[in-house]
């Protein structure tokens, strides 16, 4: 089952020629998710071959414009190429008055129903579930309430061991309930039990996005033992008391987040504009927790 991240964005506040701002689409058996939305996030999508339409879920972190300003714009360009399909967008209570301000001003009525989700940037809470994935909220601590998201695979049901079912021949039918832990009883009476029958279910896989945000231990309960953590790291550490004073992350901060949650793999992004080489910050993570990885723009991870 496919569960990967594709960085459309991965600088701060300002675009640069070769990074945009934050932007991510996750791609959770081709389910599409979008989390953030900064401006130029559509061209980013073209650029990497993502199809927009499919895009059905949007979360958005905060209310600083490098996280959203391309929201409207993505929006208005679903509407033009005729989508019909339900948007759900996920962002604090104020987004939705923004959106409908910005609607409303250029007489856009849209031509597929758009549904929005308040959510609290405070509270750590379950904002989306399915059969196969939950995707939670993450308090963090910025200049104004942010938060990041979660998406957490629900544990899979049991797998049939292949060559016992073809022994016993087991019939088809009775395979959902074999999956789902009971045992199986022959036309003779013979009892198989379920664990000769099936064998554990793959691991869950588990993703963090933890957007803009100062040093911030709370969120290590959330996140600790995830797959993948992507945590901001705008700064070195050399200017650890500018990250403060703007309520950011430095590269060996977020390193620290990760060895201390245990985490499988730590990717950092969000780079301030004075680093024109990221690989710095990816030196002064490494040096803190080795599996570390760079959030360049179009780059694909893996959640594994």
């Amino acid at each position: 089952m496919v569960f990967k991240v594709t960085i459309l964005g991965s600088n701060s506040a300002i675009p640069t020629l070769k990074r945009n701002p934050t932007a991510q689409l996750v791609n959770h058996n081709e389910r599409l998710f979008l989390i953030d939305c900064a401006e130029g996030t559509q061209m980013q999508l073209r650029k990497y071959h993502i199809r927009m339409q499919r895009i059905q879920h949007i979360f958005i972190s905060h209310l600083h414009g490098d996280h959203f300003f391309g929201l409207i714009g993505l929006i208005s360009t679903m509407h033009l190429l005729g989508r019909n399909k339900e948007l759900h967008i996920y962002g604090p209570s104020a987004l939705q008055q923004i959106l409908q301000i910005q609607l409303q001003a250029s007489q856009t009525e849209l031509v597929y129903p758009l549904t929005f989700h308040a959510i609290d940037p405070n509270e750590y809470a379950v904002v989306y579930e399915d059969d196969k994935l939950t995707i939670s909220t993450i308090p963090l601590n910025h200049r104004i309430p942010t938060c990041g998201f979660i998406f957490k695979e629900n544990p899979g049901k049991r797998k049939l061991r292949k060559e016992a079912i073809e022994k016993i021949n087991i019939p088809v039918h009775e395979f959902i309930n074999i999956k789902n832990g009971a045992d199986y009883t022959d036309i003779t009476g013979r009892l198989f039990k379920n664990e000769e029958l099936t064998q554990e279910p793959n691991e869950p896989r588990s993703y963090a996005y933890c957007s803009d945000t100062s040093f911030y231990e709370p969120i290590i309960p959330i996140v600790r033992n995830v797959s993948a953590l992507y945590h901001e790291a705008t700064f070195l550490h050399d200017k650890a008391h500018v990250a403060a004073e703007k309520f950011h992350t430095t590269a060996l901060q977020a390193a620290t987040i990760a060895k201390i949650a245990n985490v499988g793999k730590l990717i950092i992004g969000h780079f301030s504009t004075r680093y024109d080489d990221a690989t710095l910050l990816l030196d002064e993570a490494i040096n803190v927790f080795p599996n570390t990885i760079l959030a360049l723009d179009g780059k694909e991870i893996e959640i594994e």
